[in-house]
């Protein structure tokens, strides 16, 4: 009797849950189709919003840039997390490992304000020994797209790291070695054997880095120049001046994209788990084979 309230419980506070999560997205959408101007008052179902978004040049213009920072900060933060994770997962000790690991976890737990003016201040300083050096004047740089994805890829890198490693340490080591005792170099034991083992936390670290690029406000407002607004820039501005429908439907956007990339990528890591899984037990019932056949 009390496992069975209990068992009423927990499915309770899991519909509890997912209702407060998701129950505020689903609002969102349904408004996004809202007649009215007022986003709290229904007024009849109606797409203008959609098409006047489609001819709103800013958000498009802001909404475009984040993709592209997005993207190229997730790739950045993808190559440069999965040689850390690898790093701290394989080489156990090594002089400064821990000063090493400390600095790469850093980013998650910096307020993001210290990160924004700390990063800003070196950019500056950047500047302006680029500006002063006569040499080096090619190489000068303004604050826009290019600081952005800087500050972007170092506060991702920092979550692809953990997630790379997590994976790396659990992973059964015994492949890379017989791979080793048959005479393979480590080079193309990490591209045949261990990257693929990781591809679906290389794919999950992708997506994290993506979403939280695209989240980030206060980073991006010390690190941006003019002309470099993000979406997240443009719409708390617009925020400030009172709720617009056509939020509604940028965010409904975004929640279909998002939704699809995550459905497709959780399809492909559960395909590729399946198949890895087939293959060890291929691999194991062909090792007991071999084995009855040496006993016989």
């Amino acid at each position: 009797m009390h496992k069975q309230k209990l068992s009423w419980f927990l499915k309770l506070m899991l519909v509890f849950g997912f209702a407060f999560l998701y129950l505020p997205l689903v609002i969102l959408v349904v408004y996004s189709f809202n007649e009215s101007r007022l986003v709290t008052i229904w007024g009849g179902f109606s797409t203008k919003w959609y098409a006047e978004l489609l001819q709103n040049g800013v958000i498009l213009e802001a909404a475009w840039l984040s993709i592209r920072i997005a993207l190229a900060s997730a790739t950045a933060a993808v190559v440069l997390g999965t040689l850390a994770g690898y790093a701290l997962a394989r080489i156990k000790r090594f002089k400064g490992s821990t000063l090493f690991a400390g600095m790469v976890s850093a980013p998650m737990v910096m307020p993001d304000v210290i990160t924004g003016l700390s990063m800003l201040l070196l950019i500056i300083q950047v500047q302006m020994l680029l500006q002063n050096s006569g040499f080096l004047q090619f190489l000068y740089f303004e604050r826009g797209w290019f600081t952005i994805w800087l500050g972007h890829t170092t506060l991702c890198m920092a979550y692809v790291t953990v997630v790379i490693r997590s994976r790396l340490t659990e992973l059964d080591q015994s492949l890379e070695e017989a791979a080793k005792d048959l005479g393979a170099r480590p080079l193309k034991i990490f591209f045949l054997i261990t990257l693929p083992l990781i591809a679906p936390a290389i794919a999950s670290g992708f997506l994290l880095a993506v979403t939280l690029s695209l989240d980030d406000l206060v980073i991006t407002s010390f690190l941006s120049g003019p002309g470099s607004s993000t979406l997240p820039m443009v719409i708390f501005s617009k925020i400030k001046l009172g709720l617009d429908p056509q939020m509604n439907v940028l965010a409904t956007l975004f929640i279909a994209v998002v939704g699809t990339l995550v459905i497709a990528m959780n399809y492909f890591i559960m395909r590729q788990t399946t198949r890895r899984e087939r293959e060890m037990a291929e691999a194991y019932r062909q090792s007991q084979q071999l084995e009855q056949q040496a006993a016989k």
